[in-house]
């Protein structure tokens, strides 16, 4: 499984419901186990950006197509980061010449 971490920010739409944001996403983590994509961690942060997701996805196909779904809701823009573990980042160090 891949890891991702997501970096957000709420729109003017988002701020509008902010009330709901923790509604929003376990309603997310919910659709996200649908697509095949888990969530590991969901947080609120204070400074550049105001939430952060750490998922697990299959493929590359599967967590974009789960995240366009999340984007066009309105509520949030954002970046993915692909994040590699110890053991990723091993494999890819034998690689290095």
């Amino acid at each position: 499984m891949a890891t991702y971490i997501h970096l957000f920010n709420f729109t003017d739409q988002g701020l509008r419901g902010i009330k709901d944001t923790v509604k929003r996403a376990e309603a997310s983590k919910k659709a996200a186990a649908e697509f095949g994509v888990s969530f590991k961690e969901m947080i609120w942060t204070q400074g550049q950006y105001d939430f952060i997701v750490i998922s697990e996805a299959q493929d590359e196909a599967t967590a974009n197509a789960f995240l366009l779904n999340v984007l066009k809701a309105g509520n949030v823009r954002g970046q993915t980061l692909r994040a590699f573990t110890a053991t990723e980042m091993e494999k890819i160090l034998e690689k290095v010449a």
